[in-house]
């Protein structure tokens, strides 16, 4: 069975996955970049090749979400995935259901510190990283330009449809986890994911192992690690042609420092409800 981490882009899912990877997969805690690889994106290219050739075609591609998780979950063993994707409908299809997902932390963040990410991550200027934030039929992936090789469509939505999609998908097997809480309490928050994971797989775990984690996963450590090495997930500038910081701002992201008023109320008035809900405003 599928155990979710998801998030629209830019919310800190990078941050989650390196958290639990660490839980899952080390002795003591501490992070190791090459653990990522151990919770691997979906949909990816390689998922659908029993199925089609067509990858970028969106009616073969829909059609083959479910047939292709169904797949993977013939050995009945647990698998992590990260996923950008909304639990949308197409047509006659959808992303994913209860019968193949066994859990899902889905990682959310305020859609005010999320658009000055998007600007930055996608080479957008605000307006456009607005209108990205609010389409309610938006994509992500291009054929012809793909951010990342083996890529396929990913249906977003808008931050709100997102958020929506994932939270009714299955409430009692879905911890909501807030970016701002991770930067408040970071402590709490991996020991709320270490709560959480321990209802569907055995989880081995100390304070010391929990200090580890603690440090290891730090933005800063991150952007450090980012500066000496890169990092495999960052992107290219469409502009410049430089590469751009995947671990840029963090919690200096802050929109009452950052984003005009304008924009501001925009966002209030068009998630007014998704940001109440979360305790946003």
């Amino acid at each position: 069975m599928i155990f979710w981490i998801a998030s629209y882009p830019k919310s800190g899912n990078t941050w989650v996955r390196a958290i639990l990877a660490s839980i899952l997969h080390s002795e003591d805690g501490n992070f190791n970049f090459k653990y990522l690889e151990k919770i691997k994106q979906f949909p990816m290219e390689e998922h659908f090749r029993h199925f089609t050739d067509e990858i970028w075609n969106i009616d073969e591609l829909a059609k083959n979400w479910l047939p292709s998780q169904e797949r993977l979950n013939l050995d009945d063993k647990i698998k992590y995935f990260k996923t950008h994707h909304a639990v949308c409908r197409y047509r006659d299809y959808i992303f994913t259901n209860v019968d193949n997902t066994l859990a899902t932390i889905y990682v959310v963040r305020d859609p005010r510190n999320v658009i000055n990410s998007l600007a930055h991550h996608y080479s957008l200027n605000i307006n456009e990283a607005k209108e990205m934030l609010f389409s309610s039929k938006r994509l992500l992936g291009n054929k012809k330009k793909s951010i990342k090789k083996g890529s396929v469509y990913t249906v977003l939505g808008s931050w709100g449809d997102h958020y929506n999609s994932w939270k009714k998908l299955d409430k009692k097997n879905t911890l909501i986890l807030r970016y701002e809480d991770l930067i408040k309490d970071t402590r709490l928050q991996i020991i709320e994911i270490i709560n959480f994971l321990k209802r569907y797989a055995n989880v081995y775990y100390t304070d010391k192992k929990i200090d580890n984690i603690l440090t290891s996963t730090s933005f800063e450590s991150f952007k450090t690690h980012e500066s000496k090495h890169g990092f495999i997930e960052s992107v290219t500038d469409s502009k410049s042609n430089k590469k751009l910081n995947f671990f840029n701002l963090g919690k200096d992201n802050d929109w009452k420092k950052l984003l005009d008023l304008n924009t501001t109320k925009e966002i209030e008035s068009k998630f007014s409800k998704e940001m109440k809900e979360l305790g946003y405003l």
